[in-house]
């Protein structure tokens, strides 16, 4: 097969060569919960819960997996930059050896305490009757999760984005078929129930594994994992969990920075909270073309400075995000103009989840604050869009520690203090967090630009 050399060459071909199967990536990754939830809400209320709870729960599991992918990344990058794809391979090799040990940790958690998590997640006994087999099941296994995530960050890094797109489109079919078969016992299937959703997930994603090992196994990309590849590299493994902690640390503060300001919009009733959540969800959705362009651009940072070219970098960052800019651009003129059409959809849509609390007034009022959150979130779409590309350039450079401190500042110490002053001290209620947002996201992208500006990324070592 025929490889296209992304550390040299024209950038614009790069970028979309890069950024359209990892849209394709990440707009799969994100189908598995929708499949899940769709079947689930016809077995109750209690089913709907449980998944929604199960999911908060695994927030531990994606941030370790997904800050572990970041470090795997930058490192695999870097060696394919520099023309070394046996030092790949072995950086490949020490990153699936961690992810399994940490999985198999947690995993333990999971079987032995599935009904202590989810009392912890305020869970009332009707829940966790029926949810715990489907909790047990997602945890003990999160093994699967933590490969689909280190196999195609691995295939990111090398430049094989087609092959991540390919594993994760062969397990969510394999998802969408088996879910309402297993749950309901379709044919010959027997009918499981929520077990069967968190069964025909785990099958789903296991056989997205096997398809990415065999990807590996024979060597279909740009690195391929036998022989001297597969040993352990103690000083290689070490610089990984280095990196990958910066990784796990920077997701978890922004996840813990968007709970807490759904708890300040949930001081003011269940209606704002419900209108905020939708318009995230609307948000989350038209976020992820903008994720694989931020992919893209850790990728092409990584192997430019592996390479040693630094400007290439340089200029695939600031190329990258205006393409970014450009885009969510667009959708910002659209949400700023017609922002309820698309919040009445989405509520009409979620009748047996967030909207069915609701009477016709309640939801009226929900649709309100959906549509003002989302207006007001989308002033600062163009923001978003450099914010997200300056964060993974810095990560696709081996730098997680700058965007964990960038975000610690911007969320931790600005976002939140400013939303509770402008919510409760100046009185602006939900509103007053939702410019928060904005206000804080703008400057998260300042900030960002600034620091990028220096340079200082371009020497860190991975």
């Amino acid at each position: 097969m025929q490889e296209h050399d992304f550390a040299r060459g024209p950038l614009g071909r790069a970028i979309w060569l890069l950024a359209i199967p990892m849209v394709i990536e990440m707009s799969m990754e994100s189908v598995f919960a929708v499949v899940d939830i769709f079947f689930v809400a016809k077995l109750g209320s209690a089913a709907i819960a449980s998944v929604g709870l199960t999911e908060g729960l695994m927030t531990t599991v994606y941030a370790i997996a997904i800050g572990l992918s970041m470090g795997t990344t930058a490192t695999v990058a870097r060696r394919i930059g520099e023309g070394k794809p046996e030092d790949a391979a072995v950086a490949a090799t020490q990153a699936i050896l961690i992810g399994v040990v940490l999985a198999v940790v947690l995993g333990l958690g999971g079987l032995f305490f599935a009904p202590d998590l989810l009392r912890f997640m305020k869970a009332s006994e009707a829940v966790i009757e029926t949810g715990t087999g489907y909790t047990r099941i997602l945890t003990t296994t999160n093994l699967v999760i933590f490969l689909l995530f280190l196999h195609n960050a691995i295939f990111r890094g090398a430049g094989d984005a087609k092959i991540a797109m390919q594993s994760l489109i062969l397990a969510n079919a394999i998802n969408v078929v088996l879910d309402p078969c297993l749950i309901f016992g379709l044919g010959p299937f027997p009918e499981l129930g929520l077990e069967g959703a968190a069964i025909a997930t785990t099958i789903g994603r296991g056989t997205g594994v096997l398809f990415q090992l065999h990807a590996l196994r024979r060597g279909r990309g740009r690195l391929a994992l036998h022989g001297s590849a597969l040993r352990i590299d103690g000083a290689v493994l070490w610089r990984l969990l280095r990196v990958s902690f910066g990784g796990i640390t920077q997701f978890l503060i922004a996840t813990a920075s968007w709970t807490l300001l759904i708890r300040l919009v949930a001081d003011f009733g269940d209606e704002p909270a419900a209108g905020y959540t939708i318009a995230v969800r609307i948000v989350m959705f038209t976020f992820l073309p903008s994720w694989g362009l931020s992919n893209a651009a850790a990728t092409l940072v990584g192997q430019s400075l592996g390479a040693g070219d630094p400007a290439r970098a340089k200029r695939a960052v600031w190329l990258t995000g205006a393409y970014n800019a450009a885009f969510l651009g667009l959708v910002s003129v659209v949400f700023v103009s017609f922002p309820r059409p698309l919040v009445e959809f989405f509520v009409s849509a979620l009748e047996s989840d967030v909207a069915s609390s609701f009477d016709a007034a309640a939801k009226l009022r929900v649709v309100e604050y959906g549509t003002t959150c989302l207006r007001t979130m989308s002033y600062c779409y163009v923001f978003f869009a450099w914010g997200m590309v300056m964060v993974q350039a810095f990560n696709g450079a081996g730098d997680t520690r700058t965007p964990n401190f960038i975000n610690f500042a911007c969320y931790w110490c600005f976002q939140i203090p400013l939303a509770y002053a402008l919510a409760h001290g100046l009185a602006w209620g939900p509103n007053g967090v939702f410019w928060a947002i904005a206000i804080s996201e703008t400057v998260y992208a300042v900030v960002c630009v600034l620091v990028f500006c220096r340079g200082r990324w371009t020497g860190k070592l991975v």
